[in-house]
């Protein structure tokens, strides 16, 4: 398996065996939610601040297909942007775009209510396309069997049982990977058992659920008393349902130097490649970004290739087959950790695949991190390519900056500017997605910089006209 040809056009080969297959993307971010229905988590507040940004992230994908593919959008790219991208060199696919935006049920759910939509992508299926989502569930399997879409990934019952983080847990074990120390827990009893046992040694615990995701479903537990706090909510759940299921893990929080995220593929065949290595930026749980090349000895980047065959040829052995990133972390004492969990779908760093490929160079340094902005009204894309100046333009030499998405911008806009005038008058948080490169991390860190202060022209929150 050889991604020499190209990154997009290798995970084709490897996926379907032909480099030359037309995918039409769907990168149904909230994928987890759909795993997730049949297995009770942690009580927690439903609803997301951010529910529309992550919406909008599907349009990153407008970088990793090809311009001959096609991308499910619940609305159409900026044509801005759409410019922008094809200024860049990497062009952009055919959009398919849905009769509504998405609600809840996110662009899956918009693609099955739009009739019109579903006959064209039957006469796409009739010329041998493939239906490429970020990860499969029932609602991706209905949209092939409505239109005739080939799958490109394993079926949905696969993609559930492998994304598991008690599946990640055990499977680690099994392998004899290093792992943190802690519990799966299917019941609240052995919840109860995991934090007494993990509070007695006198260090912070972490509660996961088996399918949270970028620091939803997740608890820092650093007292007895937080412990029985959530102990008396989730007994008190289970006494009202008749029912103690609980699908959790519990783990020591480690002294850390960083987090780590790698990629691997495993094709058809079983064959499995790592892709790459990368530093993680995280904070409380939540990706941020990530920096390349991570910080790592050669013995470390080692321990994390050998995992990855590990762990590539157990996942092909249970049904799956594709890409899967994992989330591990180096311990304050120089340790890999190999497996925090096992994300066994498309993660934020595939979508970085090609950019990295056209714009990176050996040796040189890669940031890919989003910048927050603070809004009193959309933005056009202009408005950020003027801020950015030069900066907008395409990286020469391995230097420069690439903005993978811009849709996030002015995602919140909407519901933070739908009511009645307010004094101060309302503000919304926007995002901005981008990679950076540079010859070394030095000239990294400036280059961020430089793109930082030229974006915050557009910050405005407690200014005054």
């Amino acid at each position: 398996m050889s991604f020499d040809d190209g990154y997009t056009a290798g995970l084709k080969a490897a996926l379907t065996g032909d480099r030359d297959a037309r995918f039409v993307w769907l990168c149904n971010f909230e994928v987890e939610n759909q795993w997730a229905r049949s297995y009770t988590g942690l009580p927690a507040a439903r609803g997301s601040a951010t529910a529309a940004t992550v919406q909008r992230m599907e349009e990153l994908g407008a970088l990793l297909a090809e311009p001959t593919d096609y991308l499910l959008l619940d609305r159409p790219l900026d044509e801005g942007y759409r410019g922008y991208a094809e200024k860049t060199g990497l062009g952009a696919p055919t959009e398919l775009v849905t009769a509504a935006p998405a609600a809840a049920g996110g662009t899956g759910a918009a693609v099955l209510d739009s009739p019109e939509l579903l006959e064209r992508l039957r006469r796409i299926a009739r010329d041998g396309a493939y239906l490429m989502p970020m990860g499969n569930s029932a609602q991706e399997e209905r949209i092939g069997e409505l239109t005739g879409l080939r799958p490109a990934v394993p079926d949905a019952a696969t993609y559930e049982r492998v994304n598991s983080k008690i599946y990640s847990r055990r499977v680690a074990e099994e392998l004899g990977l290093r792992t943190i120390p802690g519990h799966c827990c299917e019941t609240v009893g052995q919840l109860r058992h995991a934090l007494d046992e993990q509070l007695g040694e006198d260090r912070p615990v972490i509660v996961k659920d088996a399918y949270g995701v970028s620091g939803k479903g997740l608890l820092v537990l650093d007292s007895r008393r937080k412990a029985d706090r959530l102990l008396r909510m989730v007994e008190r759940r289970a006494a009202n349902r008749g029912d103690d299921a609980l699908h959790v893990v519990v783990e020591a929080f480690l002294p850390k130097r960083f987090d780590l995220n790698y990629q691997f593929t495993v094709d058809r065949r079983g064959r499995v490649r790592l892709d790459f290595v990368k530093q993680a930026l995280t904070a409380g749980g939540v990706h941020l970004g990530h920096v390349m090349p991570a910080d790592l000895t050669p013995a470390q980047q080692d321990e994390l290739a050998t995992a990855a065959v590990a762990l590539g040829g157990r996942l092909y052995a249970d049904g799956f087959f594709g890409v899967v990133g994992v989330d591990a972390l180096l311990g304050a004492d120089d340790l890999v950790y190999p497996v925090l969990e096992i994300n066994a779908r498309l993660n934020m760093s595939s979508y970085q695949g090609r950019i990295t490929e056209r714009f990176g160079r050996p040796g040189g340094a890669a940031l890919a991190r989003h910048y927050p902005l603070r809004l009193a009204a959309p933005l056009p894309f202009e408005a950020v390519t003027d801020a950015l100046g030069a900066l907008a333009e395409p990286p020469h030499d391995g230097e420069g900056l690439v903005i993978t998405c811009f849709g996030t911008v002015n995602a919140q806009a909407s519901d933070a500017l739908a009511g009645p005038p307010t004094t101060p008058a309302p503000h919304f948080n926007g995002r901005l997605y981008t990679m950076l490169f540079a010859g070394d991390r030095e000239g990294l860190d400036a280059l961020d910089r430089r793109v930082e202060a030229a974006l915050d022209r557009l910050n405005t929150a407690g200014r005054t006209p």
